[in-house]
């Protein structure tokens, strides 16, 4: 009986050895199989991210508001979109600025630009360029700048930027009542330094003389700071100053703005 046993034992073992071998056999021919389909097929890749540039934005508010011994208003606002992919660059910026004493209007301006820049290489490009201003306290009923012109990076870094520009322009404006046209060299530089992207400084100045006539010239630069509040609240400080050597008449030839106010970005 014990024989028997044993005897039937042996066999089942060997059954159950000889089906894994065939089932292992199997497998392995199938995966063989699929290993010759498959090799005139190059590999097949994961979904390329496609990194497209997206629009930068903000927008910014400051008010200053008293009532008493003292009646005084000052709203300003900005817009800011910016865009950059390896060749080109789209820059818009917009801002608007009302106050009051008393009641008696003392600040209407409204300024925006837009420019366009292709970049030749890492560091030289071309740009196209439209500014346009209207102040009702400098008697500027507008003023309109056209400039292409060519640029450069003296630092470009994720941290930091330098760049100047230049190349002709053409002024068009209403001045005291007057219309004027005239052409002018644009000269323009530009820095900007970012910390680990929880804050930010920046400069920029423009000059803007008359070809035939030197005497009269157009010049701003502006001077800024951002600090991150939270993930999409910054707060800003900026410094604006606007020269026009020959203002309309009984008007000053400066201009100067400190404006603070929180910045949204999206």
């Amino acid at each position: 009986m014990m024989k028997s046993c044993i005897s039937i034992g042996l066999v089942l073992a060997f059954l159950a050895g000889a089906g894994r071998a065939a089932d292992t056999n199997q497998i392995a021919a199938l995966a063989l199989l699929a290993a010759v389909s498959n090799a005139g097929n190059p590999p097949q890749a994961g979904p390329v991210p496609t990194n497209k540039p997206a629009w930068e934005s903000s927008v910014s508010f400051g008010l200053t508001l008293t009532k008493g011994n003292s009646d005084t208003l000052l709203a300003n606002g900005a817009l800011n979109m910016h865009r950059n992919n390896p060749t080109n660059e789209w820059t818009f910026e917009a801002d608007a600025t009302y106050g009051e004493n008393n009641s008696l209007e003392n600040n209407e301006t409204l300024h925006g630009f837009g420019q366009y820049n292709h970049l030749f290489s890492e560091r030289w490009y071309g740009y196209l360029r439209v500014d346009a201003l209207h102040d009702g306290i400098a008697d500027v009923k507008y003023r309109i700048t056209l400039s292409p012109g060519a640029g450069y990076y003296f630092i470009r870094t994720k941290a930091t930027l330098l760049a100047g520009e230049s190349g002709p322009g053409v002024v068009y404006e209403r001045l005291d009542g007057e219309n004027h046209l005239y052409m002018t060299p644009r000269l323009a530089e530009r820095f900007e330094q970012k910390f680990d992207n929880h804050a930010r400084i920046w400069q920029k100045a423009e000059f803007l003389p008359q070809v035939d006539r030197w005497g009269n010239f157009l010049a701003y630069a502006e001077l800024g700071a951002e600090a991150m509040l939270t993930k999409q609240l910054n707060l800003r400080t900026v410094v604006q100053d606007s020269y026009a050597n020959e203002p309309a008449p009984v008007r000053k030839d400066n201009d100067l703005k400190l404006i603070s106010g929180l910045v949204y970005r999206f």
